[in-house]
This record gives structure tokens, C-alpha cells and sequence, in this order.
């Protein structure tokens, strides 16, 4: 790869993005909740910006409450890398008022500033916390301060749907990079034919109920994301650009509670 565009582009990347600091690894298990007025976690929401003028991000009695005011996230504030991180979390009454399954996501290698892509979401991978969705991964793209694409990307093998054009990630599938590739990268047995209707399951979903609480488990290291959920892998992927960065909980319309948010090293179980 040391002659390759791509090569050439993150070096660019690398030479001019100086708004991050340089990210660390967890030498210990850190509990993200287990400070008030949200510790080591700062906020961004579309239209009030680093301002939380509703309350939308909370933590009480050592959980977070999202109450699903807005579009935005609640983010820590240094850049992590090589880590294993636990998510637990469970859905609240509020929708968005809309049809649509109940719609969040955990936000990983946050390398940009806030308000990018929509004013709203930093370049970053997102593992989906979507009802029937939990594990799939989106590349949402940003700019850095320059003003110049942030090059967000994997690879990893695929198997896809009759028409071709949907991808979900099987390890005896063919290699594909994304992108080009374009669209979500579906877990492994994502159902081809769920409707994405409120408060509905794929017939193979690994996810709690509505009501209980869906463990999450994210392991990076170096280059490579593993996805796991409730003791499943469900996703994997590799060549990952970029390696490093915020973690975040999105707001996306829906209430939700986080009562686990922790990341520790590699090592740990």
C-alpha cells in the first residue's frame, strides 16, 4: 500500500489534521458513567451546539438517559485506541412519532470536530443500535478543519442480497472495501426482508426485547473492528481508517437509557 492513492491521501490527512489530540489505550477498565455532570463527556446537539438547554443527555444514579429531544450526541472527550469497550442499553416510551424502528447508534473513531456531516455528526464509523439493525456499521463522512474530505474506510467480506446492491458481512464471502462499496454494512444475519417498522425483530435478531437491556461489545485493535451482541459476533471489519478517536451515543428521536459504558484494554475480559 506504500504506493497506493489511498496511501498518498492518508498521508496528506495525516501531515494536515492537527485539531485531534494523540489518542491512548485504557490501561485499566473506566466506567464513562461514574462521574456527575458527565465527567470526561461533552455534548453536541444541531441547533444548541455544546449547549443541552432540555436536559436531552443525563446521567442519574450512574446511568445515562437520552431523552430523544434532537439530533446530537454525548461524547468522551479524549481519542481512544486499541480498546475493548461494553454497552448496555435498553429503549425508553418516546419515538420520534414516526413508523420507523426505534433508531440510535454508538459512535466510534470520532475524528473530526463537531457539526460536520448534516451540522450535526462527526466523520466516524457508526455501529447501529437500530431496532433489527444492532451491529450493522455505517462510514459517515466529515471534514477536517482545512475543509478537506476525511478519507473514513474498511474492508471486509460480504455476502449480498438477490439484487446485488446490499452488503452484510459474512466471512466466507468475497473481500469488498467500502467504499466504493457503498450503503451499510448489514451483521451477519441481518434479515434481507425486515420491514424496519417500529417495535418490530428480523426473524434472526440476537438483540433483547424492547423492554430489556442489549449488551453491546466493540473490540478495536489496531486497524480491525469486532462487533459482538449478547455473546454474538455479528460483524467484523478491517484496513480501518481512521484507527483512532471520540466514542459517542447518539440522540436520534428516541428515548434511551445506557446503564454500561466502559472501555478497558485489550486484554481484559
Amino acid at each position: 500500500m506504500k504506493n497506493s492513492p489511498l496511501a498518498a491521501v492518508l498521508l496528506i490527512f495525516f501531515t494536515s489534521f492537527s485539531i485531534a489530540a494523540d489518542p491512548q489505550s485504557p490501561t485499566k477498565k473506566i466506567n464513562l458513567l461514574n462521574a456527575k455532570d458527565h465527567g470526561g463527556l461533552s455534548t453536541w446537539l444541531r441547533g444548541s451546539e455544546t449547549k443541552d438547554p432540555k436536559g436531552v443527555f443525563q446521567i442519574r444514579d450512574g446511568q445515562l438517559h437520552v431523552s430523544g429531544d434532537g439530533f446530537g450526541y454525548i461524547a468522551t472527550k479524549e481519542q481512544w485506541a486499541n480498546y475493548r469497550l461494553n454497552l448496555e442499553y435498553r429503549w425508553g416510551k418516546k419515538t420520534d412519532g414516526g413508523k420507523y424502528v426505534r433508531n440510535s447508534g454508538l459512535l466510534l473513531h470520532c475524528a473530526t470536530k463537531d457539526g460536520g456531516a448534516g451540522g450535526t455528526w462527526p466523520a466516524c464509523i457508526e455501529c447501529q443500535l437500530a431496532q433489527g439493525c444492532v451491529g450493522d456499521l455505517i462510514i459517515i463522512r466529515g471534514k477536517d478543519h482545512l475543509d478537506q474530505p476525511v478519507p473514513v474506510s474498511f474492508t471486509t467480506t460480504t455476502s449480498t442480497d438477490p439484487s446485488g446492491r446490499r452488503h452484510r458481512w459474512d466471512p466466507n464471502g468475497k473481500m469488498q472495501q467500502f467504499p466504493p462499496a457503498r450503503g451499510q454494512l448489514w451483521w451477519n444475519n441481518h434479515d434481507w426482508d425486515f420491514k424496519e417498522l417500529l417495535d418490530t425483530n428480523g426473524k434472526n435478531d440476537v438483540e433483547s426485547k424492547k423492554d430489556d437491556w442489549t449488551r453491546l461489545e466493540c473490540i478495536s485493535d489496531k486497524d480491525t473492528i469486532s462487533i459482538s451482541v449478547n455473546g454474538h459476533q455479528v460483524n467484523q471489519v478491517s484496513k480501518v481508517f481512521p484507527t483512532a478517536g471520540r466514542i459517542a451515543v447518539q440522540c436520534e428521536g428516541f428515548e434511551l437509557f445506557v446503564r454500561t459504558w466502559e472501555i478497558m484494554p485489550l486484554s481484559a475480559k
